[in-house]
């Protein structure tokens, strides 16, 4: 199947952050797009990924999520201060007018705070925690970032179109290059750090195809125990990145071939959205949108793990 780069998926008529930025592919019949947390969700569920890049099925406001999201535009917005100013202190002052923003872009994130929800203030209170604990790992006095919050995107060989948003890239004065991203949760237990540095590995891949580079370090920051879990690739780990995506590509082309979006039960199930359509947890599995959407990733905020 051939789209558009930038063609969103026909069930739904609002445009990803993903998909307003993106640049269209002339002169290419390109395959389709894919973003690390959708082939996050392949890997985890093919369902879950039908339910979030086809169907579009709506998902219920996650307090987690709102706190990664929130804790991610502090410190995105913390390095337009002067540096003498990238303060503790002067971050948790940067909480609520950074919550109003979002909600004004997001006004249903509200309705998590409801009777039945968690308190505000008490939620709030975890993002200071959560925002208190990046000082403990680093000093953003003495970083200047070349890039936060950079949207990226290359197109393979193969036609496939790779996407996502990187939470900040520095680069040293002799051109060596970083790239970190936040994560308010906690570190993943030994054994489990392969997936967590997929996505790692993905944003790498696609900065060497756009500069030429081979990032020297990727630096996984865990705001919810004070870890940073660091891995420096190399070429044959990138062009490795680059097969395993590619097959994952193969792999949701098939299911979307032959219909076949079959569940992937584990833990991750606790906090599934879509429940009430899996088979695993009593549901039925609805029929596909109409006509049938194309394969195209939907990635939204790949920030607010």
């Amino acid at each position: 199947m051939s789209i558009p780069a930038s063609e969103p998926a026909a069930s739904s008529p609002v445009p990803s952050p993903a998909e307003r930025v993106s640049t269209p592919v002339d002169g290419v019949d390109v395959l389709g797009a894919l973003s690390p947390s959708r082939a996050g969700d392949f890997m985890a569920c093919p369902l879950m990924y039908r339910y979030r890049t086809i169907d579009r099925l709506p998902e219920a406001p996650s307090p987690d999520a709102a706190r990664g999201t929130l804790v991610h535009k502090v410190l995105e917005d913390l390095f337009d201060l002067p540096a003498p100013e990238r303060t503790p202190e002067r971050a948790a002052d940067m909480l609520a007018p950074a919550w109003d923003a979002i909600l004004a872009v997001e006004p249903a994130l509200a309705e998590m705070f409801g009777s039945a929800g968690p308190d505000l203030a008490a939620w709030m209170a975890s993002c200071r925690t959560v925002l208190a604990r990046y000082f403990d790992l680093e000093d953003p006095r003495r970083l200047e970032p070349a890039e936060r919050e950079l949207y990226v995107e290359a197109l393979l060989e193969s036609r496939l179109l790779l996407r996502g948003f990187v939470d900040r890239i520095d680069v040293a004065s002799d051109g060596r290059i970083r790239i970190s991203d936040y994560k308010s949760g906690r570190s993943p237990a030994e054994g489990f750090e392969a997936k967590a540095l997929f996505q790692m590995k993905f944003y790498a891949l696609v900065v060497w195809r756009l500069r030429g580079i081979v990032p020297s370090v990727l630096q996984l920051i865990y705001l919810g125990n004070g870890e940073i879990v660091r891995y420096e690739p190399d070429e044959q780990d990138l062009l490795a990145t680059e097969r395993k995506v590619e097959a994952l590509w193969r792999a949701i082309t098939l299911a979307q071939e032959t219909g076949d979006w079959r569940p992937s039960p584990s833990r991750l199930c606790d906090w599934c959205s879509f429940h009430e359509y899996c088979p695993t947890k009593g549901g039925t599995i609805p029929p596909l949108p109409e006509p049938p959407a194309p394969v195209v990733d939907a990635s939204t905020d790949e920030s607010a793990d």
